[in-house]
């Protein structure tokens, strides 16, 4: 007679996952420090640098101007990553809908007016 298994109780199943979970912040975290500590030419590296203000026409056309943000550079092998993150989003300039660098974009007119219109 085949003996069958118990099943498995909260306790055990809890230090699994506790277990699982903890082995992978070990691992992300080990990854992450040496991708920080390798050399620029190497097959994997991190490379994050702190961006004050990005004001630069691109961004602006873009509507990716910010302050106080990152920019954190990932390479693998020849494969490489570009994540830009910014706490104070810049809003763009414009007000219309479509983006300057848009073929066949219309501007929306200015929203200057004769003051005795107003009234």
């Amino acid at each position: 007679m085949a003996r069958e298994w118990p099943p498995l109780n909260p306790v055990t199943l809890r230090k699994r996952l506790a277990r699982t979970a903890a082995g992978t912040l070990i691992l992300l975290a080990a990854t992450i420090s040496v991708g920080l500590t390798a050399p620029a030419d190497g097959p994997f590296t991190i490379d994050v640098k702190p961006v004050f203000l990005r004001l630069d026409a691109g961004s602006l056309a873009d509507s990716r101007a910010g302050a106080l943000g990152l920019d954190i550079d990932i390479k693998i092998g020849e494969v490489h990553l570009h994540i830009a993150w910014s706490a104070v989003p810049i809003a763009a300039l414009t007000t219309s809908d479509c983006l300057p660098t848009t073929a066949g974009c219309q501007l929306s007119p200015a929203s200057t007016k004769d003051p005795g219109e107003l009234l």
